[in-house]
């Protein structure tokens, strides 16, 4: 599928309906996932960071977009690309880095409006805002199609105002963000509130634990669903689980192993229907 046609794949998920967005770490990963049946993936920076030995927002510019082709090459579906808050403050550098993460081969990139410092945790709001118009902007002059995600990050950094994440979510649509999301929401009322506010764009919302249903985030209007670093989660606590066991001088962690041709036999398939 050529990126062309996975960027309108993409814009038509989000249009109707509501449909679950896994994020790999690596090309395995995707994969995997891409032969289960999701139809379209997101990457998640703090995976691939930890994947990479580092901490979340641990990698540069340079390792961010290589990653993005990496994850977009490896797989037919449309892909997401985390790009964190856009590896620059002022809008002109997140404009100049948006369009060149337009040019990775996916179908759609997030900007956040976190800041990283803890004392001031989310961009002035103004500021914030012409950051997404930026982004907004620099998709369109290259005509790509790719899909712009704004995300209002108050609920994971300290802020969980939602008064706010709302008049942030609501401006950022105003400035042409396709999809919106604000991590951290749990309740359904506060969901409700998002989708309610943002309507007729689609929202996103994290689930990193089993706090609610597919079902029930389709009926509250929600379009997108990712689990950001979740499953990321879920293979490193395997790992650790396991060899905090083997450093103690047992093997019991290796028992939930899944059998090696079970994995083999995902990536056999792939390459074979790639060579076909």
């Amino acid at each position: 599928m050529s990126e062309t046609s996975r960027c309108r794949v993409f814009q038509q998920l989000h249009v109707a309906g509501c449909f679950v967005i896994p994020n790999p770490w690596d090309a395995g990963s995707a994969r995997v996932l891409a032969q289960l049946g999701f139809p379209a993936l997101a990457t998640t920076s703090s995976g691939f960071a930890w994947s990479q030995g580092r901490p979340d927002n641990g990698v540069s510019l340079a390792e961010a977009l290589a990653h993005f082709r990496s994850i977009a090459s490896s797989v037919t579906v449309p892909v997401n690309g985390d790009f964190e808050g856009g590896f620059a403050v002022e809008p002109e550098g997140v404009a100049a880095n948006v369009a060149r993460a337009a040019e990775t081969g996916v179908a759609g990139l997030s900007i956040e409006d976190s800041t990283g410092r803890a004392p001031d945790p989310l961009f002035e709001f103004s500021l914030a805002v012409a950051r997404v118009r930026a982004a907004r902007q620099a998709i369109d002059r290259t005509g790509s199609g790719v899909l712009l995600t704004a995300r209002s990050e108050g609920f994971i950094v300290g802020r969980p105002d939602l008064d706010e994440t709302v008049r942030r979510l609501v401006a950022y649509a105003e400035e042409g963000a396709d999809c919106l999301y604000a991590p951290g929401l749990r309740t359904a009322e506060d969901i409700a509130t998002v989708v309610k506010a943002v309507a007729p764009r689609p929202v996103n919302v994290l689930v990193g634990s089993g706090f609610i249903t597919v079902p029930e985030l389709a009926a509250l209007g929600v379009r997108r669903i990712s689990v950001g670093s979740a499953l990321a989660r879920v293979a490193w606590g395997a790992f650790i689980s396991a060899t905090r066991q083997l450093a103690e001088g047992r093997f019991d962690g290796l028992a939930d192993a899944v059998p090696f041709a079970e994995i083999d036999r995902f990536f056999r398939e792939d390459c074979r229907r790639r060579a076909g």
